[in-house]
């Protein structure tokens, strides 16, 4: 399989890092054990002879980005962690000249993955408009502001829509290219995630810190301060309302542009966090948890639970 892998002048170096790591050793392990799966065939590729990453390290580049034959065009994450830093970099020239190559990849139907901030290379391009795709949890509201033609699924930490393969945060990237190997081979892809000790993340909700996504609006963070004062009792929307000084439907058209979800999603969400730091951190019993996040019985919390982490009650306990 031939993968180009484009490097962008201060590209994050553990996301280009670990793409490369993932697919030399599953050539390696390939190779090792006889496997009936033909070699990743990997390229730098780039939109100017010299690219430097974010911690200064040169990138040798073999190729011009353009109309090629690679079966996989990867896309690694910039080094811009903050809409401070992030926005003005979209406006590079070499990363304008990137959307447009981008573009002509994506009109020939060209497979496209791209990880972390990388998902926002290609959305400044126009490839991901109207597609499903998710981008690092923390940046969630800045994509859905920039991007409104996206279909943003922030949650998952891979979305697969067509020809186009996005990733969540940071090390997703291990999970983008771990999700291309598995392309080629299922039994090979699961040797590499055992070899590099990789879990399973079907969501980034595990990670996210709700405080951070909140504080990006004053309404919002109104609703949140109201939210996690009363996560042991019933939610009422006209309360929440009142107490966020707004109306209802206000309240639940900012949610929904800042966070993607509605004003009860969101404090599911609070329960959760809270309910997975009791578990980690006391003695205290499902049931009782269950009582103090606001649910009647610790069914519900159990089923909720599996829902947005995609783990159980013994294995949150278990990583404390």
């Amino acid at each position: 399989m031939k993968l180009d892998v484009l490097a962008l002048d201060g590209v994050f170096d553990t996301g280009l890092s670990t793409v490369l790591d993932v697919f030399t050793t599953a050539n390696e392990l390939g190779a090792m054990l006889r496997l009936d799966v033909a070699p990743f065939d990997v390229t730098m590729t780039g939109v100017r002879k010299r690219v430097r990453t974010s911690q200064g390290l040169s990138v040798p580049i073999a190729r011009a980005l353009g109309a090629g034959t690679a079966d996989w065009l990867i896309v690694p994450a910039l080094g811009c962690k903050m809409p401070e830093t992030l926005e003005p970099a979209l406006g590079r020239p070499d990363v304008r000249d990137a959307c447009a190559a981008l573009r002509e990849r994506a009109q020939e139907n060209a497979n496209v993955a791209a990880a972390c901030i990388g998902t926002f290379v290609l959305a400044e391009a126009g490839v991901l408009d109207h597609h499903k795709a998710t981008t690092t949890w923390w940046l969630a509201t800045l994509f859905r502001q920039r991007y409104p033609a996206v279909q943003l699924e922030d949650s998952r930490m891979l979305v697969n829509s067509g020809h186009l393969v996005t990733a969540g945060a940071a090390l997703s990237h291990v999970d983008m290219a771990l999700w291309i190997v598995r392309q080629a081979s299922p039994e090979l892809a699961t040797l590499v995630a055992r070899y590099l000790i990789v879990d399973s993340r079907p969501s980034q909700s595990a990670y996210v810190i709700s405080d951070h996504l909140s504080h990006s609006d004053p309404l919002v963070e109104r609703f949140e301060r109201w939210a996690r004062g009363r996560l042991a009792h019933g939610f009422s929307l006209d309360e929440a309302a009142l107490a966020a000084g707004t109306s209802k439907r206000t309240l639940a058209r900012r949610m929904q542009q800042v966070l993607g979800k509605s004003p009860l999603s969101y404090v599911q969400d609070l329960r959760v966090e809270r309910a997975v730091h009791l578990l980690k951190t006391s003695g205290k019993s499902l049931e009782q948890i269950a009582g103090m996040v606001g649910y009647a019985d610790g069914v519900t919390l159990r089923t909720l639970l599996r829902q947005r982490l995609g783990r159980g009650v013994r294995e949150v306990r278990l990583e404390a």
